[in-house]
């Protein structure tokens, strides 16, 4: 046997205590991540289900003012520009700069994504 082989032992294996503390640090950090997804986030002055919230975006929605976050509820449901600003009383340029802002702030690709995004947050399940 040399010395370099002696060196090597093998590590120890972990004693129970610590791997009672590894399995329920994960535990707790499942339950963490369920109680979130459970959890209502609100989005301008809406809230809505935090399951229906992707993780990438919570950040993002949770700095949208409350006339973006109006725009994002009314593309989720599926109404036209013009629609949303005869319904919030703005132009339809105005509800077009809520957008571009909330895109910029939810660093999506561009109106599709934003639609996507809206639907997912705000289109009724029933």
């Amino acid at each position: 046997m040399t010395s370099a082989t002696a060196l090597r032992a093998p590590a120890p294996p972990p004693s129970d205590a610590e791997q009672l503390a590894q399995l329920i640090a994960e535990l707790r950090a499942a339950e963490e991540r369920r109680g979130a997804a459970a959890r209502e986030i609100r989005i301008g002055e809406l809230t809505v289900p935090g399951w229906r919230v992707p993780l990438l975006h919570l950040a993002g929605l949770q700095t949208l003012t409350r006339n973006e976050a109006a725009v994002l509820r009314f593309l989720g449901w599926g109404r036209a520009n013009g629609d949303i600003g005869t319904l919030l009383n703005m132009t339809e340029n105005t509800v077009r700069t809520h957008m571009n802002n909330a895109i910029r702030k939810l660093d999506l690709d561009g109106v599709r994504e934003l639609n996507s995004l809206a639907g997912l947050l705000f289109l009724p399940l029933e």
